[in-house]
C-alpha cells in the first residue's frame, strides 16, 4: 500500500497534541471542581487552609483542637508564629472573656503556645438575686498548650485521618471553685484570697479533611482526660474524667478567593465543679457545650481567619441555698435557682499567621 509519509507524520502529531490537550483540560476541570479549598490536591496534600487558632490557642476549630499544627514553610523547622484574639459575650452572669494567643509550629509535626484570658465581671451582682457573677469576679488565667502530630492527614492513603496528641495546662484559675471557698470562709468570719487552681487536659484528636466532590467536609473527633469544667471557665472539676469532643465543617467557596466554613461542634463537660456543692447541695447539672460557627478564610496560602458563632454553654444548673442574714421570724436560708443565662452566647475570633 502506498501512503504519503509526511501526511502520516503530521496527522499523528496532531492526534498526540489533541490527546494531550484533552488530558490537560480534564485535569483543569478536576482542579476547578475542587476549588472550594482553592487548590488541587496532590499526593502530598498541602496544609488545610481552614485551620486556624481556637479560643485557647491551639490549631483547630472555634473551641476544639484538631490533628493539625501551625504550618512551617518547606525546608524550615520553625513556623512563623500564629496569633489570635477571641471574644465571648456572656455578660448576663458569667461575664465577658477575651483571649490573646500566640502559637509556634515545628516542622509541621508539633506546636506549642500561650494564651492569656482576660475577664470582665458580669451583670448579676445584686445580693438579693444571688450575685452569681461574683463566682467569676477575677481577672483571668494563663493557658499553656502543646500538640504533636503522629500521623498526618492522608499520610497512608486518601482516607487516612490525621492523629495528634496534645495537652493543655491552665494556671491561676480562681473561677467558681476558688470563689466558693472564699465565700465559705467569709461566712465563717475569715477573710482570705480566693484559691488559684491549676487544671488541664490530655487529649487525642483524629481529623480528616475530604476536599473532593460531591460533598467536601472536615470531620474531627477526640477524647480528653480533663479536670477542668468548661475549659476552666467553670473552675476545677471534682476529678479527672474522660470526655469526648468533635465537630463537622463544610468548606464552601466564597467571593474574592475566600472559603466559608459553617460548622458545628460539641464538648462533653464534667458533671460538676469542685466546691460547688457548698452552694448547690442538691446537685449540679452541666450540659454538653455546643458551638455553631462560621469561619471565613483565604482559599490559597491562608494568612487570616475570622470566626463568628453561637455557643450553648449552660442555663439552669441547680438551686442554691443561701443564708439570708435576717433575724427570726424570717427564714435563715433562701433557695434560689442558678441560671447562668449562657445558652445563647455570642463568640467572635480572628487569627493571623504570616
Amino acid at each position: 500500500m502506498c501512503y504519503n509519509r509526511k501526511v502520516f507524520d503530521r496527522n499523528r502529531s496532531l492526534e498526540i497534541r489533541f490527546l494531550i490537550g484533552v488530558e490537560v483540560e480534564s485535569l483543569s476541570i478536576r482542579c476547578t471542581h475542587s476549588s472550594f479549598v482553592g487548590q488541587c490536591l496532590t499526593a502530598r496534600r498541602q496544609p488545610d487552609p481552614t485551620q486556624h487558632l481556637t479560643l485557647e490557642g491551639q490549631t483547630g476549630g472555634f473551641i476544639t483542637p484538631t490533628a493539625y499544627v501551625v504550618e512551617s514553610a518547606k525546608g524550615h523547622a520553625f513556623s512563623h508564629p500564629a496569633v489570635g484574639y477571641h471574644f465571648i459575650d456572656a455578660a448576663k452572669v458569667i461575664g465577658d472573656f477575651q483571649t490573646f494567643s500566640i502559637t509556634e509550629g515545628f516542622a509541621n509535626r508539633a506546636e506549642v503556645g500561650y494564651t492569656r484570658s482576660v475577664h470582665t465581671l458580669g451583670n448579676s451582682t445584686v445580693p438579693s438575686a444571688g450575685a452569681f457573677s461574683d463566682l467569676w469576679n477575677y481577672d483571668g488565667m494563663n493557658i499553656f498548650h502543646g500538640k504533636v502530630v503522629g500521623i498526618r492527614d492522608g499520610q497512608f492513603g486518601p482516607w487516612t485521618p490525621g492523629i495528634a496528641v496534645g495537652g493543655v495546662v491552665r494556671s491561676g484559675d480562681k473561677f467558681v471553685s476558688g470563689a466558693v471557698l472564699q465565700e465559705v470562709a467569709r461566712l465563717n468570719g475569715v477573710i482570705e484570697a480566693a484559691k488559684a487552681y491549676t487544671n488541664g487536659d490530655i487529649y487525642v484528636a483524629a481529623t480528616k479533611t475530604w476536599a473532593h466532590p460531591p460533598v467536601p467536609f472536615l470531620a474531627n473527633v477526640g477524647w480528653k482526660a480533663t479536670n477542668a469544667t468548661i475549659f476552666g471557665i467553670g473552675g476545677q472539676s471534682t476529678r479527672f474524667a474522660g470526655r469526648v469532643f468533635g465537630g463537622l465543617g463544610i468548606p464552601l467557596p466564597g467571593p474574592f478567593k475566600t472559603v466559608f466554613v459553617p460548622s458545628a461542634g460539641f464538648t462533653q463537660e464534667p458533671h460538676s465543679s469542685k466546691n460547688l456543692g457548698f452552694l448547690l447541695p442538691g446537685g449540679v447539672h452541666l450540659p454538653t457545650t455546643l458551638d455553631y460557627a462560621v469561619r471565613v478564610t483565604q482559599r490559597e496560602h491562608p494568612h487570616f481567619a475570622f470566626d463568628i458563632g453561637i455557643g450553648q454553654v449552660a442555663g439552669n444548673i441547680g438551686t442554691a441555698i443561701l443564708p439570708t442574714g435576717l433575724p427570726a421570724p424570717y427564714p435563715p436560708y433562701v433557695a434560689l435557682p442558678v441560671n447562668l443565662e449562657a445558652r445563647h452566647v455570642l463568640g467572635m475570633g480572628i487569627s493571623f499567621r504570616p
